[in-house]
């Protein structure tokens, strides 16, 4: 069987956690024997049995790769729509149907996701929050999707134990608004708790990396820039006291599970993914932000020596690619 990957924006133009999922998917399939290459888009000879493409294809992509026999499975990230309550999705789901059956909404129907979701042989997801989102607003029957857990690099699941060290809390990822990067490091300021912010910007230009880079004060904001070391990073992970993300929504959050493997305890969002992911296992912030998380982050560090890391099941690449191919086998 060969697979074909396909995702529509650059590395280079926004790196972050679904260009490490694409990789060590690509990876790990490898491993077990499964042909993958990345869809070469100037490339009329490339052949393959299936395509996994990452992101929303289009609805003319869909229809013209089924007119040509290549079954194509979608993963797509539901970032912020799984992290909605029951009732929004109630209410989205409610309005999709309404606005699908309209007479006369042929050519806009067309460029929607809605149609792309329904259209794919096999939708992907990694939480049953996003399974959720699937059938409650887009009426996707539960056989049409599957959901895959996201993985962990060898390294990380065998990290051993931590020696937690040193002073500071520890938060990894991109310097974004969508991480509210800015907003944990007022909040670490304010709660006066040391905490180290390891990531870089999409662009060292943007205003909210520059409002973020005037709060380092190497006192109550420490940062590094992105390491991509593995070995480094784990040593970095497992030196601090513990690991906070105040992000606004995420889907998984493999820096979550990449500190929870590295042993340490967690204090994230209070959100359905958050919930689902590490349960009573895990500290929270208020989702949306209120007066009592300065208390919060300061009672989370105060208590971090005695606090251990979620007993959550954590999986590896290879366990990934094992659940994937028997889904891409069905949908051939």
């Amino acid at each position: 069987m060969k697979v074909l990957f396909d995702h529509l924006q650059p590395f280079a133009l926004a790196h972050g956690g679904f260009q490490i999922q694409i990789e060590q998917t690509k990876a790990a399939l490898e491993r077990r024997g499964v042909e993958v290459e990345y869809v070469r888009w100037w490339d009329d000879r490339q052949t393959g049995d299936l395509i996994h493409h990452f992101g929303v294809p289009s609805v003319s992509y869909l229809e013209t790769a089924s007119e040509k026999g290549i079954p194509v499975v979608v993963t797509h990230l539901f970032t912020a729509t799984c992290n909605r309550s029951p009732l929004q999705l109630k209410i989205q789901g409610a309005i999709t149907r309404t606005l699908l059956v309209l007479p006369g909404w042929g050519m806009i129907k067309s460029q929607l996701t809605w149609q792309s979701f329904r259209m794919a042989d096999q939708m992907i997801v990694g939480l049953e929050a996003e399974r959720r989102v699937l059938r409650t607003v887009f009426g996707l029957p539960d056989g049409r999707i599957t959901t895959v857990p996201l993985g962990l690099q060898r390294a990380f699941l065998e990290a051993g134990k931590p020696s937690r060290s040193e002073p500071w809390l520890i938060t990894t990822g991109t310097i974004t608004g969508r991480k509210r990067s800015v907003e944990l490091a007022v909040l670490a300021r304010e709660a006066q708790v040391p905490v180290l912010f390891v990531g870089k910007p999409y662009n060292v230009k943007d205003p909210y990396w520059r409002e973020f880079a005037g709060l380092i004060d190497n006192r109550f904001v420490f940062h590094r820039p992105h390491v991509t070391d593995l070995a480094e990073m784990i040593g970095l992970l497992q030196s601090s006291r513990g690991f906070v993300i105040f992000s606004q929504h995420e889907n998984w959050c493999l820096s979550a599970h990449e500190a929870a493997a590295c042993g340490l305890p967690l204090l994230v969002p209070d959100q359905p993914w958050s919930r689902e992911r590490f349960g009573g296992e895990a500290s929270y912030l208020e989702a949306k932000g209120s007066a009592q998380n300065a208390g919060k982050l300061r009672s989370f560090y105060e208590e971090c020596p005695r606090l251990p890391a979620p007993a959550v099941k954590l999986y590896s690449w290879d366990a990934v690619a094992e659940r994937l191919e028997p889904c891409y086998r069905s949908a051939k």
